[in-house]
């Protein structure tokens, strides 16, 4: 690409960034220290949600990196206002097509050949066309490798000089980040460098095709046993860094909810199974196919045959963008999960620990309560349900929420960030399918089964509690002796709320003494009983022991002070 272009367009988006950056320090930085402060204030929603809204018209223009900034913005509800995040959130991956004549250059340069002599038939008309790369239908020749297996195929092709587009927009956003970073409340707020790096490092995984084919093949080894999902085979023989050739698996796209219909298919069946897909991949997988919008999920009808009736599958296309989970943020989804489906609040914020987004001064307290507000609303709701509930309930709850996430140190990881924009798509898709979706009567068995995997690696729970009343039981004579030794010296200070914590405390340790005792005991002689055997009364002993660790960890609590 011409080097006078390349300069046009970095002139054209620090044009925008520069114009914003001015608005926002006149507004924000210079009105309130000469007295207007009520001024910038009441404004702040209006102007906000204009910046985005030009944001959003140089995007489509620019095509490129600058779609995927909206789109990534869009999933920043921790570090951007409302207006500027709702704005973006409807920014689609889609711009005109490329010329023919351009893409079919640049595909033959990968290919090594003209594509008459690569494929049998290949449409100029594109099927799909992105802000990195399109898509055309083809067909392979009987001579290609896989052809034995199928012949109709797409082909993915990137966008020519779409590697210097990147260059040039990623320099440009760079420079502004750093104009960012020198402003205070900014930088305390979020490191704006690390979020563009993040960002840059997703859109160069998505033009490395060979890495997508990679992903596509590692998603369908993953659901090589479930039947209802599809993934297309990848032609090697025909891909590229820079060109990608998959089988044609195109169908009825998942949002045409009258084709799902009159094919006959259940769409609340549907649904489930396009949730039931996602826990998988998050809990069981750690890999998610990130990016569900309409262009890359079909469902697939299957004629009956002689011997089976009619049926579907899910067919998912396009691994540009999948996410990882690593083993800390399973398991606090995990809790995140359970916490939901058995409306525990503190175990929700016990995942939000786990997960490492929440810093150590976070208000751990107010968080709890706002959950459990939640619950205490909105839990069990379906979908039609909750649009019944009045606008003003849900926006005083949206805002609460909002400024409390906006207000407290929070600090997404990227795969986080992917995976929540990943279930905020999927919901609406679900609810379009079945307006009377119940999200949570969805959730709530997968919750169980992961609950049922705790309790079955129980013994490891026991063991754990076992393990700190014996650290308690340890710890009780030195504790002992201090409080003595104190009291003969004539140090203790008499303070009757601390001494009746205090008393409560050793009287929460000692019926734990007690109970520890007993269950020692009971659980011996079950052990010497079943040795000598006799069984039957082993048993009844294990039946007792157990009975006291309940006792234990439940109700040997002591009687709480007043305040």
């Amino acid at each position: 690409m011409q080097s006078s272009r390349l300069r046009a367009r970095y002139r054209y988006i620090m044009g925008f960034f520069v114009r914003a950056t001015a608005s926002f320090i006149f507004w924000e930085i210079v009105l309130p220290r000469i007295g207007l402060r009520p001024v910038s204030q009441r404004t702040r929603s209006v102007r906000y949600q204009k910046i985005a809204s030009q944001f959003r018209v140089m995007a489509i223009r620019m095509g490129g990196v600058m779609i995927k900034v909206g789109q990534f913005l869009s999933a920043r509800l921790d570090v951007l206002p409302a207006e500027i995040t709702d704005e973006l959130s409807g920014l689609q991956d889609e711009v005109p097509a490329e010329d023919f004549d351009a893409i079919k250059k640049s595909a033959e340069a990968e290919f090594g050949a003209p594509l008459d002599e690569v494929f049998e038939r290949f449409e100029a008309e594109p099927l799909a066309a992105a802000s990195l790369g399109q898509v055309h239908r083809a067909r392979l020749r009987v001579d290609a490798p896989e052809a034995e297996q199928f012949r109709d195929v797409v082909v993915k092709i990137q966008r020519p000089f779409i590697d210097q587009l990147i260059d040039v927009d990623f320099s440009a956003l760079r420079r502004v980040g750093g104009w960012l970073q020198r402003y205070e409340p900014i930088r305390k707020r979020v490191n704006v460098p690390a979020l563009i790096e993040e960002l840059s490092e997703t859109v160069h995984r998505e033009i490395d095709y060979l890495a997508e084919g990679k992903n596509a093949e590692k998603f369908a080894k993953n659901f090589k046993s479930r039947k209802r999902v599809h993934v297309p085979r990848v032609v090697w023989s025909r891909t590229t860094q820079r060109a990608l050739t998959l089988e044609n698996v195109y169908a009825i796209k998942i949002t045409d909810y009258d084709a799902v219909t009159a094919a006959g298919i259940d769409r609340a069946e549907v649904a489930a199974v396009l949730l039931d897909t996602y826990l998988k991949q998050i809990f069981e997988d750690g890999f998610f196919h990130a990016d569900p919008h309409p262009g890359n999920l079909f469902v697939t009808p299957i004629p009956a045959t002689k011997r089976k009736k009619a049926s579907w599958r899910l067919t998912f296309v396009d691994f540009g963008m999948v996410g990882d989970v690593p083993e800390n943020l399973r398991d606090g989804l995990r809790d995140l999960l359970i916490g939901v489906g058995t409306r525990d609040s503190s175990r929700v914020v016990k995942s939000h620990k786990t997960m490492g987004v929440l810093l150590p001064s976070a208000d751990t307290e107010l968080l709890e309560q706002a959950e459990r507000q939640l619950f205490e609303r909105f839990w069990g709701m379906s979908m039609s349900e909750l649009r019944k509930v009045n606008h003003r309930e849900m926006r005083n709850f949206a805002h609460q929420f909002r400024d409390l996430m906006y207000e407290m140190p929070f600090q997404l990881p990227h795969n986080l960030l992917l995976l929540g924009r990943t279930v905020a798509i999927l919901s609406g898709m679900c609810t379009g399918l079945d307006p009377d979706f119940n999200v949570w009567e969805e959730i709530a068995p997968y919750a169980q089964k992961l609950v049922a995997d705790e309790v079955g690696s129980g013994w490891e729970v026991w063991l754990d509690e076992i393990g700190d009343l014996v650290k308690e039981l340890i710890a009780l004579p030195a504790q002992t002796s201090r409080v003595l030794t104190r009291l003969e010296r004539g140090e203790l200070d008499v303070n009757i709320p601390q001494v009746s914590r205090q008393l409560f405390h050793l009287e929460r340790v000692m019926n734990r003494l007690v109970g520890s005792v007993v269950f020692a005991a009971f659980l011996v002689g079950g052990v010497f009983l079943y040795l000598g055997r006799a069984v039957t009364l082993g048993y009844v002993f294990w039946g007792f022991a157990l009975l006291f660790l309940l006792w234990i960890m439940f109700f040997a609590r002591g009687h709480s002070p007043r305040r």
